[in-house]
């Protein structure tokens, strides 16, 4: 697998946050950060997957956002009480 290294910037802060994790669980920075990446894709990938599944299901039903939104209101109200 091919490799390429990037340089990002960093606030001090944020950058403190990300050592200190990294030493706790004795791994490098460029570990860590990798696997943040890797998570960050991962929930965003399923995150379009759910949103895409809602839209097929919406335009099955020919459901619109406004219907949707007074389901949810009705739901919280009737939970509510």
């Amino acid at each position: 697998m091919a490799v390429s290294t990037v340089n990002i910037s960093f606030q001090e802060d944020l950058l403190r946050q990300i050592d200190n994790i990294a030493q706790n669980e004795a791994r490098t920075r460029s570990e860590l950060i990798r696997e943040a990446a890797r998570l960050y894709i991962e929930r965003k990938r399923k995150w379009e997957s759910i949103f895409a599944y809602g839209h097929s299901i919406g335009a099955k039903l020919n459901l619109t956002e406004e219907d949707v939104m007074k389901e949810i209101k009705q739901y919280r109200k009737e939970k509510a009480n």
